[in-house]
């Protein structure tokens, strides 16, 4: 206990004196908010990697997934790997980094406005994404507490309060250039600490082959290619995971600070590397956690004889990892989950200062009192967040699940279309937008669950933007015209 107090504390010394390096190389909004726009490849791949897989992958989607679907969450990891990063990579990054400098945009909010010419775009598309992203950081921070709990025998709220004190002295002081600093060392971290939880489940499971017995006898679709649940669960989350990336503003926001198109194609390779060893790993343990949980043996784990989900992992890798390696488990998530946490912070308080306050309030508002106003955000939706996570509501994956499929509902199809085709208008833009939210609220309200909610919502999304567009004039967009000389 004494070994995982001494490491947690020099590793949040680090992550403050990386924040007040931050702070000091922070001059302005574009530092804070993007580092200048001059990210390089391996910060931009770890940065989009760590974002990406949090908390609610190793102790949310890994315990839950894995209890229920077995080998077959492996799809998941597939789907996130190839399409999730690989993907996003290879088929938005070029057009997003060049299309945010020819519109000269620093948030998804103002390239709906410039777009579609649509002041009401921006508005509804900053508002959403600050509403919305509250309970996907309240997921990460109850993922977080979860950990604490069982590695620290602390009580929950004593480790929220912790862990949102924490995130908002790290992420307050020097804004992105403080994340992109440290997230390479993130990674590496996540790297380790994956590959020892990998060996390590391995070596207590007594091999592939044992682990594979022990599922299979527990239920034998557990080691089948689609899980207990059945095909249309399994794919709702495949999808909903993998395509939600393509417009998720957290994660797009990295090639708007990106360097150059050579920094894209190397960042690639690197972040997709990096996304099939993590999320493999994360859900083959997760599967593999069910032969080594019970009520008798982690009555931690259990209520009424009934699994706890988010508390599954944290108890798993407890009893499973040795002592000595167990330090850098906890650090594996604190690391990715600490990078979630500042992008998603970073995001959502831009909405509020730059895209509704500059946007609509004050346009003449001074770069400095702009980067004051963005500190301030980050502060006030970090405790937003924690009074939600606070109250647990549901599961991680629920929670996550009507967080992404509305985010997705709400961005995929305006901004891929927005990417892409000038033929898409901003009837079209505004009509997705609020009928594919409205579809995936509708479906998650009469009871559907919340990925399975979040996947119809972000078909429609896709599909409907064009066939909006027919309702309208046709679009004539000198930005998007000037874009592609």
């Amino acid at each position: 206990m004494l070994g995982k107090i001494i490491v947690i504390s020099l590793y949040a010394l680090m992550i403050v004196i990386v924040g007040i390096m931050g702070l000091r190389k922070t001059r302005s909004f574009l530092d804070f908010f993007l580092g200048g726009r001059a990210i390089g490849p391996w910060l931009s791949a770890f940065t989009y990697g760590a974002t990406y897989f949090s908390a609610v992958l190793f102790i949310g989607f890994a315990g839950k997934i894995g209890w229920g679907f077995g080998y077959s969450g492996l799809w998941i990891a597939v789907g996130n790997s190839l399409l999730g990063v690989l993907g996003v990579w290879w088929l938005l990054g070029p057009r997003i980094k060049k299309m945010s400098v020819a519109y000269d945009v620093h948030t998804m909010a103002e390239f709906f406005e410039k777009r579609y010419k649509s002041r009401f775009m921006k508005l509804f598309s900053s508002l959403c994404i600050f509403i919305f992203l509250i309970p996907y950081t309240a997921a990460v921070f109850i993922g977080l507490s979860y950990l604490f709990k069982s590695n620290f025998n602390v009580e929950y709220t004593l480790a929220l309060l912790f862990m949102g004190t924490f995130t908002a002295v790290y992420l307050v002081m020097g804004g992105y250039k403080s994340m992109t600093m440290i997230d390479v060392m993130f990674g590496v971290i996540m790297c380790l600490g994956g590959i020892i939880l990998f060996f390590s489940t391995l070596h207590a499971g007594g091999g592939f082959a044992s682990i594979s017995s022990q599922l299979s006898s527990i239920n034998p679709k557990l080691t089948k290619i689609v899980g207990p649940p059945g095909a249309w669960p399994l794919f709702s989350l495949v999808f909903l995971t993998s395509i939600a990336p393509f417009g998720m503003p957290q994660l797009i926001q990295k090639f708007y600070a990106i360097k150059d198109n050579r920094s894209i194609k190397i960042g690639m390779g690197i972040s997709t590397l990096f996304a099939i060893l993590i999320v493999g790993i994360a859900y083959f343990t997760g599967a593999a956690a069910r032969i080594f949980l019970s009520p008798e043996s982690t009555p931690n784990a259990f209520q009424n004889g009934k699994p706890i989900f988010d508390a599954l992992m944290p108890e798993f890798m407890v009893h499973v990892i040795p002592p000595s390696l167990s330090v850098l488990i906890l650090l594996l998530i604190l690391a990715a989950s600490m990078s979630t946490l500042a992008a998603l912070v970073l995001v959502s308080s831009s909405s509020v200062a730059k895209d509704m306050y500059a946007g609509f309030i004050n346009k003449q508002v001074s770069d400095k009192r702009l980067t004051v106003l963005m500190r301030c955000s980050s502060v006030f939706f970090i405790l937003l967040s924690m009074i939600f996570a606070y109250f647990k509501p549901a599961t991680i994956v629920a929670i996550l699940g009507i967080s992404w499929g509305a985010i997705g509902s709400v961005f995929l199809g305006p901004f891929i279309w927005g990417l892409f085709s000038k033929r898409v208008n901003r009837v079209g833009g505004i009509s997705a937008s609020i009928v594919s939210l409205a579809v995936c609220i509708v479906f998650y309200s009469t009871g559907m669950s919340s990925p399975e909610a979040g996947t119809i919502g972000m078909m429609v999304s896709f599909v409907s933007p064009p066939i909006f567009s027919l309702l309208g004039p046709k679009s004539s967009d000198s930005y998007f015209e000037t874009s592609e000389k």
